[in-house]
């Protein structure tokens, strides 16, 4: 069933019947490059025509939240900076509808797909190229027919399509064998056909509009999950900070007397979301009195807080600050990120900078993934 948004789109002929179709067809070998407009990342609007003088074009949709899409994207730039001279301008656009991105899709990612996030993507990335955004109508995803992130399509100097498909044959840069497009591009440049015109494309989904109600589902499916608060004494925080769980731990220390506390609070109950499938867990810990135990879960019931939730078992609060860390002294909010061996790689005292946070536990993560 489509979607209300799509409907619309049809009915307003924003996009054609063809290209609301679910899975579009990939543009074919020799067809034209479909003329688009688009916004970018640097605030100007981008058309076809405005690669007209290049030799060659590139046209690679890609996306901030993709795994694999983030293991090309320095090839992405070395690829623009080494055929510039040349003559072949690189453009990438991301084809996702950001509504239709689950929270645990972004597990490998410390952005999601919108336009505002795109542009702080480009900018700490320092991509070289222009970075477009199609989340919002899809049609030129739709017309060019991706069906993954990354997937290529170059043309020639007719803007005709000459090769489609992956940029090479493997995500891990160590295990690349096949350089399809820069072969491809080396052979236009000579005048003669590539080698290999059309390749199978691995990687991430285009999340097309449409799937806002599996997002809807997926939501009251985390919000049904049941909320539970249990008291935690000095041995309860002392094993916190040991971690011995194999997985990064993140700890917060509030209270629903603290104000920065409760502010951010929702924002935690985010970042368990988007990670706790991988090698992730976040442990909430009250600093209220025990006797406040009945305010604390109502707190963390309305905050949909399925994670592992503690309330301090005593009212002396000392012995249970320096059972976590003696150096500590016992200011809220407190926040730390052990890895699986307890040793801390990020803390916060006072509110968190939730992107900073989040590109440590996606750094950190990664850094354990195979390169």
């Amino acid at each position: 069933m489509k979607s209300i948004r799509t409907t619309l789109l049809l009915c307003l002929g924003l996009i054609s019947p063809a290209l609301a179709a679910e899975s579009p067809p990939t543009l074919a070998l020799g067809a034209a490059a479909p003329d688009f407009e688009l916004p970018g990342v640097d605030g100007r609007n981008w058309k076809l025509n405005d690669f007209a003088s290049s030799k060659a074009l590139v046209v690679i949709f890609t996306c901030n939240h993709c795994p694999t899409a983030q293991y090309y994207e320095e090839r992405i730039k070395k690829l623009t900076s080494d055929y510039k001279a040349r003559g072949v301008a690189v453009v990438a656009i991301s084809p996702n509808d950001p509504k239709s991105v689950r929270l645990d899709e972004l597990g490998w990612a410390d952005l999601s797909d919108t336009l505002a996030e795109m542009r702080i993507r480009a900018k700490d990335a320092e991509f070289n190229f222009p970075y477009l955004y199609d989340g919002d109508t899809q049609a030129t995803s739709r017309a060019y027919g991706a069906v993954a992130t990354p997937h290529v399509f170059l043309f020639d100097s007719e803007r005709k399509l000459r090769y489609v498909g992956a940029i090479d044959d493997s995500e891990r840069p160590a295990k690349v064998s096949k350089h399809y497009l820069r072969e491809a591009l080396d052979a236009l440049l000579a005048g003669t056909e590539p080698p290999v015109k059309q390749t199978k494309v691995v990687g991430c989904s285009v999340k097309w509009a449409g799937k806002e109600a599996q997002v809807k589902a997926f939501m009251e499916k985390l919000a049904a999950e049941p909320v539970t608060l249990a008291k935690a004494d000095a041995a309860t925080i002392a094993a916190l900070r040991k971690n011995d769980s194999g997985k990064f731990r993140l700890v917060n220390f509030w209270a629903t007397w603290c104000a920065p506390c409760v502010a951010e609070f929702h924002e935690f109950v985010e970042v368990n979301r988007m990670y706790r499938h991988r090698e992730f867990e976040f442990v909430a810990v009250s600093m209220n009195q025990p006797d406040e135990e009945k305010r604390v879960l109502d707190f963390l019931k309305k905050k949909e807080a399925s994670n592992r939730n503690y309330i301090f078992a005593s009212a002396e609060r000392e012995p249970l600050i320096n059972a976590f860390d003696p150096q500590w002294q016992g200011e809220a909010p407190y926040t730390v990120l052990l890895d699986p061996e307890g040793k801390v790689i990020y803390k916060q005292t006072d509110s968190v900078d939730f992107l900073a946070l989040k590109r440590a536990i996606v750094n950190a993560l990664n850094e354990r993934k195979p390169w």
